[in-house]
């Protein structure tokens, strides 16, 4: 025929009239075919390959696909005895670095954060899946002019026990009332510049405060990270880690002749960008000074090959900017990435915010969608004890808040209908924990009535299925509904690897909740357990073990647990 591979492009139909198709009309034009003929000549040459096509047919422009049933079940014998499917080695010998939720000292952390979090953490969990070193980066904001503020608002109005108690809320209360003063009185804000020039010179008095202040809210956020089920446990890092960096890094900078003076400022001219403002013409460094000295730490410290910034869209042209800098530097060992994302909105599709007008905290809204979560915990299990219901609620919750932010696009506002996050039987992260607990159930139950099969439950759920179910014959597995699942099953490494490849999870989030449409279909139309068929049975519970295992393994990259019981 003369093509090449890479004239073919595989797809999945829609309409699920093949199992594969390839569209040979463009081949057949850039080679002066007629795409009819070009299509049959290639369906005889492709009918016996590999033993994997039960057919070949040529469509119009198409070349069909449809896969043996043996090679299913053959297939399914793999990832059976695969205890971490869907892992690969791609990224082996590469490193990246995923920044998230990028905290403020001093300063509740809010939906914005939220996004942040989750995201990058379901990122950095793909990344690992597919192989990569990763490296989950907290870039902390802990420097500036605010600090000064706050200082001076804590030597004049802070309160150490309330400190103690809550530091995020007195630490914040104090700061409100800084503002709220300096509107009467603006030699305030002179005060508060004072304060910050000597922690900036290195003042015993005002460096003790804010390392406690930084202490004490770091303490905070990795609470509400471990709340929130995100791990934040690599890179710690803040602003003023850089100051000492800045100096020269200017220097460098003149020397290099890319920096020019303009009313006293300097500033980095950039090729269809604003210019970046390097230092202001009082002598003051900015963020964006330093998130150049973080650029080069890490690329030249950490030889990232990877660096993903997971920061709101908002921050677009920074990002721009600092990677047009990053470029005119010659700094292209690392390939960066801005993981832009949209607002979170309310039920009525305006910014959601509270009564008068400001950002939510994140305690706040998870206290609410935990809360939900546990009115339909019992609803749906009244027989539940307190305890086991709240830890259920808490899986719930927050896996409702995760699926809800993932199954969209980064990019895309997403909104928060509380109501709908939490439905059973909707595109929802607990119709997804339902649909593993039902699961589950099966397994439970075959597991109480002694079958066979399940001599070694608990390397079964925990995951460990290897090779101690060898003798199950999947030749049993011939229905319908069970080849589609298993056709299911085999997407599931490839809806891992297209997270990594457009930085984003809901491809991942779609596929989880196919899988377990397919899953419950299957569930609710095969008596498993009444099958006098020992043999099958057995072959079907298995079948019902992978589903389970493949449908875990999704939702723990997403960050979302899966509750043997809702």
């Amino acid at each position: 025929m003369g093509w090449t591979p890479a004239d073919f492009r595989v797809e999945k139909p829609a309409n699920n009239q093949a199992d594969y198709a390839v569209n040979v009309s463009a081949m057949a034009k850039k080679h002066n075919r007629n795409p009819l003929e070009a299509a049959k000549d290639a369906a005889e040459k492709l009918k016996n390959v590999a033993d994997v096509f039960e057919r070949v047919e040529a469509a119009g422009g198409y070349v069909n696909f449809f896969l043996k049933t043996e090679y299913l079940q053959k297939e399914l014998a793999q990832i059976a005895g695969n205890a971490d499917y869907g892992h690969n080695d791609i990224g082996k010998g590469k490193k990246v670095i995923v920044e998230y939720p990028s905290v403020n000292i001093a300063k509740p952390m809010h939906i914005g954060h939220m996004r942040s979090a989750i995201i990058g953490d379901a990122l950095a969990n793909v990344y690992e899946k597919l192989g990569w070193q990763v490296i989950r980066w907290n870039y902390i904001g802990d420097w500036g002019t605010q600090f000064g503020k706050l200082i001076y608002a804590w030597k004049k109005w802070g309160d150490e026990q309330a400190l103690k108690k809550d530091p995020i809320a007195e630490m914040l209360q104090v700061y409100i009332k800084f503002h709220d003063e300096a509107e009467n009185n603006p030699d305030l804000e002179k005060e508060g510049q004072k304060e910050f020039r000597k922690l900036e010179e290195g003042d015993a008095e005002n460096t003790k405060l804010w390392t406690e202040f930084k202490e004490l809210s770091l303490s905070e956020f990795q609470k509400i990270a471990q709340d929130l089920g995100v791990n934040v446990s690599g890179e710690s890092k803040g602003e003023a880690e850089y100051n000492p960096r800045l100096k020269p890094l200017i220097q460098e900078l003149q020397e290099k002749g890319i920096v020019k003076e303009s009313e006293g400022a300097l500033i980095i001219e950039l090729e269809n960008l604003p210019p970046m403002l390097l230092r202001k013409s009082d002598g003051a460094t900015l963020y964006a000074t330093r998130d150049i000295a973080s650029l080069e730490d890490r690329i030249q410290n950490y030889q990232a090959d990877k660096i993903l910034y997971v920061v709101a869209n908002q921050q677009a042209l920074h990002f721009e900017q600092l990677f047009a800098v990053a470029k005119k530097l010659g700094w292209s060992q690392a390939e960066l990435i801005h993981v832009k994302f949209g607002m979170v909105l309310g039920e009525d599709g305006k910014k959601l915010a509270t009564r008068e007008g400001k950002t939510v905290a994140l305690e706040e809204v998870m206290a609410k969608i935990i809360s939900l979560a546990l009115e339909t915990v019992k609803e749906k299990n009244p027989s539940l004890d307190s305890e086991e219901a709240a830890q259920i609620a808490h899986a719930v919750g927050i896996g409702a808040l995760k699926y809800n932010d993932l199954k969209q696009h980064p990019y895309s506002d997403i909104t928060f209908d509380w109501r709908a996050m939490l439905d059973l039987s909707g595109n929802s992260g607990p119709y997804l924990q339902y649909t593993y607990s039902r699961l589950f159930s099966i397994l439970k139950k075959a597991e109480q009535a002694n079958f066979q099969a399940l001599d070694r439950f608990d390397e079964l759920t925990a995951g460990k299925l290897g090779t101690s179910f060898e003798f199950f014959k999947f030749k049993n597995l011939s229905e319908k509904i069970e080849l589609e699942l298993i056709k299911k099953l085999l997407d599931f490494p490839e809806a891992v690897e297209w997270c990594a490849r457009d930085y984003a999870l809901n491809g991942l989030a779609l596929y989880l909740y196919e899988l377990a449409n397919h899953a419950n279909r299957f569930y609710e139309t095969i008596r498993i357990l009444e099958d006098a068929n020992m043999e099958r049975r057995n072959a079907r519970l298995q079948f019902i073990a992978v589903i389970a295992r493949t449908l875990k393994q999704g939702l723990t990259i997403l960050g979302i647990q899966t509750p043997e019981r809702i």
